[in-house]
């Protein structure tokens, strides 16, 4: 079986996976410059600062179930070189625009929707494309070695921008960035692999009815199904957390910054081994037990922090101890769980409809993160932080009870594409 390292000597994964770790690091980096813009230059309301922030998920809730029809029709990689040059042009902007003191609300807004786009063309591209850069029996590993990228581009991502912000300032910052997506973009063009054509469209055959049969193959499948709903679930738990962390443990747990750091820290720290050990685990257990492992072991970070007598008098040592542990064991299960996950989905659906089967995942997801955020607010406005963390852990054990008693549980790599 091939080892983790070995997927890194397939040249075609070489250059895929060092363009995309360039992309994560490129985004993280903009993404604190794009903030640091916001609040310090622009001077922007909290009113600007959410629909500036709303405008880079506006895209997938519009636009996702098209792009991943789109994707089943047009050269992925393609698309991610002219993704990766359109972001270079984009962030370009940004930095001329800073330079000659010209950029405002508006241009800063038009400038992050355009990303936001990019960034869901790049991501439509970029899973379906996957399967014809390396085997599929290394699919799992190769999802692993983007997923290490990930968490190191978010846990160090933050620090290296705010340091090049201060140090350079934005225009230098949002310059590098550019010259990071163009470099992502030879990158990407070097790939050397074959995608298999797109079959010819039959005479009237329109995207709406495309997209249409891209949901009934993800809903009906007999494996995809149970996948799709636990991850649906998962993310509306997910989105509650998300929303009340951070305000839980700098507000109500009065956790100076630099703990919370700490224990974003310790997720990235999670994160990151759970990536390393999630194609052994796959193999040895099989990818519906991992994903099933990976579902199950974060509810128990939400819990404690729902049920521990913790608050503002706790001491600061047993605050960081037990913030930080559930933030690495939260950070631990999504290690666990999103190779295997994803991998196991691209082995899955047949070349043809990879791109409509993923959009229509995601998109769901995102429509769910969208509200799951807002039902956050009000569940922590009148029920409070304990309860609302409460209420996430029991939605996060839903969804991988879905798993529990659905054929996914049984679920191996090597005979996912005879899940049918």
């Amino acid at each position: 079986m091939t080892s983790t390292g070995d997927v890194l000597r397939v040249p075609s994964f070489a250059l895929f996976w060092s363009a995309a770790t360039l992309r994560m690091f490129g985004t993280t980096i903009a993404g604190v410059g794009v903030q640091v813009l916001m609040v310090t230059v622009l001077q922007a309301t909290p009113v600007e600062i959410s629909v500036l922030s709303a405008l880079s998920v506006v895209p997938y809730l519009f636009l996702g179930l098209v792009v991943g029809a789109l994707m089943d029709r047009w050269r992925r990689q393609r698309t991610l070189v002219l993704t990766s040059v359109g972001r270079a042009i984009a962030l370009g902007s940004i930095a001329a625009l800073v330079l000659l003191d010209a950029l405002t609300i508006w241009s800063l807004g038009a400038a992050i929707l355009v990303l936001g786009v990019l960034t869901l063309f790049a991501d439509s591209a970029a899973q379906p494309f996957l399967p014809h850069v390396v085997p599929r029996r290394s699919l799992v590993r190769a999802n692993a070695r983007l997923g290490q990228s990930e968490t190191v581009a978010a846990t160090a991502g933050p620090a290296l921008g705010g340091a090049l912000f201060n140090l350079l300032g934005a225009p230098i910052l949002f310059a590098i960035d550019a010259v990071i997506s163009a470099v992502a973009a030879v990158l990407q063009a070097r790939i050397r692999v074959t995608e298999t054509a797109a079959p010819r469209r039959v005479q009237g055959r329109h995207l709406g009815r495309e997209i249409v049969e891209g949901m009934r193959y993800t809903y009906r499948h007999r494996m995809l199904l149970p996948l799709a709903l636990s991850v649906h679930v998962w993310f509306l738990a997910n989105s509650i957390v998300v929303t009340v962390f951070a305000v839980f443990v700098l507000r109500e747990l009065h956790l100076p910054a630099w703990a919370f750091g700490i224990a974003l820290a310790c997720a990235g720290l999670g994160g990151f081994l759970g990536a390393v050990f999630a194609p052994r685990i796959g193999d040895r257990f099989g990818a519906g037990r991992a994903i099933l492992l990976g579902r199950a072991l974060v509810v128990f970070p939400w819990l404690a922090l729902a049920v521990l007598p913790i608050d503002a008098e706790t001491s600061l040592g047993v605050l960081i101890v037990v913030v930080s542990s559930a933030q690495f064991v939260y950070g631990l299960s999504m290690g666990i769980e999103d190779a295997n996950d994803i991998g196991y989905r691209q082995a899955v659906a047949p070349d043809e409809i990879q791109g409509r089967m993923n959009s229509t995942i995601r998109t769901t997801n995102r429509v769910i993160f969208f509200f799951g955020a807002l039902l956050a607010g009000v569940l922590a406005t009148y029920l409070g932080y304990h309860v609302t963390l409460g209420v996430a852990a029991s939605v996060f054990a839903i969804a991988a009870l879905v798993v529990a008693v659905s054929p996914l549980r049984n679920a191996r790599h090597g005979d996912a594409d005879l899940a049918v």
